[in-house]
């Protein structure tokens, strides 16, 4: 059970409700429109509208490059990310506070070692980035196209903050804290194999079953999937019916579409 399932823990979101109220009309302006959101009834959304109030009052969400974070765009990002969490409770967004919002795409450097053992320094343009025990990086013009156009299989706050839960373990890999009476060994039969066949389907050239990116490493293919499961559950049910199972068990949720 999740901290706010404790006396002191329902204490605290009560104090962080009656602190820092959500406006009706930004809640609904938002979450009416979000299409991930959907699905969920009445209950699911007032416990999601408790998650999103603590998530904004818990985590800094900033913008650079001269972005201007409004109320409604610190919803958008905090909503879609509990959704993550609905069932699982908030120690799953520990040991890290700061979410950064680009304007767009943004540009990175990062070090790679290639097989000789010499360094290069490779650029690349990212709509988002999770570090491990630091923030969530995201580009804003993709979190709203994803929040308010459906597009199936992407989403970059799921996808982003997929790797948060990943990495509680101190390294993302693809197998996340599972909750109680969960198999370990299911859990890597039913993601392995896909990700095995996935990587063969990628490495032949042949059509994917799901976004290819998600073949980079078992993290990617995790985040990819946690896409796939809460925007286009019907493909990934029907590509990966085992995984699609573990998913449910692991996010306790149905799928919403």
């Amino acid at each position: 059970m999740g901290r706010l399932g404790t006396a002191l823990g329902r204490w605290r979101m009560r104090r962080i409700l009656r602190r820092n109220p959500l406006p009706h009309h930004i809640w609904h302006g938002v979450t009416r429109r979000a299409l991930v959101l959907r699905g969920l009834d009445a209950v699911q959304m007032a416990h999601l509208r408790e998650l999103t109030t603590w998530f904004i009052d818990q985590k800094s969400i900033t913008g650079v490059q001269g972005l201007e974070v409004t109320p409604l765009m610190k919803v958008a990002v905090a909503a879609q990310a509990c959704l993550l969490i609905l069932n699982l409770g908030v120690e799953y967004f520990d040991g890290w506070v700061e979410v950064i919002l680009y304007p767009g795409a943004f540009r990175v450097h990062h070090a790679e070692m290639d097989s000789l053992g010499l360094v290069h320094n490779e650029a690349s343009s990212l709509t988002g980035e999770s570090w491990l025990r630091g923030p969530v990086i995201l580009s804003w013009d993709d979190v709203e196209r994803d929040t308010f156009h459906y597009h199936a299989g992407h989403n970059v706050v799921l996808h982003e903050l997929a790797h948060k839960l990943d990495g509680l373990n101190g390294v993302t890999n693809g197998m996340p804290p599972l909750r109680s009476g969960m198999s370990r060994k299911r859990w890597a039969e039913a993601l392995g194999g896909a990700y095995a066949a996935l990587c063969l389907k990628v490495a032949a050239g042949e059509s994917a079953f799901i976004n290819p990116y998600a073949a980079t490493n078992p993290a990617e293919f995790f985040a990819v999937l946690s896409e796939y499961f809460f925007t286009a559950p019907d493909i990934l049910k029907n590509c990966c019916p085992s995984v699609h199972k573990q998913l449910t068990l692991f996010y306790r949720q149905a799928s919403l579409r």
